[in-house]
């Protein structure tokens, strides 16, 4: 059993009988109260996301997860699809599954799925990953005046980040896949 103490972001649990995750959680101490836990979960099955508040006492069941990799194929207008890597069965998983992450998805790369009894639900990508700029305005003489060393570039995903002024079309940059920041030219 977990208790509020261990549900932190990225656990894995199952509240009245149906698998979550935690993407937000943060502990709040009332004033001569016990401490209570406000998180904000995500339903594995049906990506429905809710605001939860706990107290102390609260115990929750664990929800174990499989993992097994998959090579991401392609994405159409409702689904990513991915190919197991062991048995080669295809798959998908719907845009509302892995909804912020699909901009780190590169054909033919191999990714963590996580399946919960047998069903694929979620994706689990690597902290940094690294992506081909597609678009790159040149850096203009005079624009780091206004404090502004960054400028707005175009990834092979789709993504557009802040990058460095230095960074040129055909460049290759490691982007943190967490904050959808830009980390350094590879």
């Amino acid at each position: 059993m977990l208790s509020i103490n261990d549900l932190k972001v990225g656990t894995f649990f199952k509240l009245e009988g149906e698998p979550y995750l935690v993407v937000r959680a943060r502990h709040v101490k009332m004033g001569r109260g016990g401490a209570i836990l406000k998180i904000k979960i995500r339903h594995l099955i049906n990506g429905s996301v809710l605001d939860k508040t706990f107290k102390s006492s609260d115990k929750f069941e664990e929800a174990s997860p499989e993992k097994k990799e998959a090579s991401f194929l392609y994405t159409d207008e409702k689904s990513c699809h991915f190919m197991d890597s062991q048995t080669f069965d295809q798959f998908y998983l719907t845009r509302e599954q892995i909804e912020n992450k699909i901009n780190f998805l590169k054909e033919g790369q191999t990714y963590k799925i996580i399946y919960f009894e047998d069903n694929p639900v979620d994706i689990e990508l690597p902290k940094k990953i690294e992506l081909k700029v597609v678009e790159a305005p040149p850096g203009v003489r005079g624009d780091t005046a206004q404090g502004s060393v960054t400028k707005l570039v175009k990834l092979e995903t789709g993504l557009k980040i802040n990058a460095p002024l230095f960074i040129k079309q055909g460049d290759i940059v490691r982007v943190n896949t967490e904050t959808g920041q830009y980390v350094e030219r590879v």
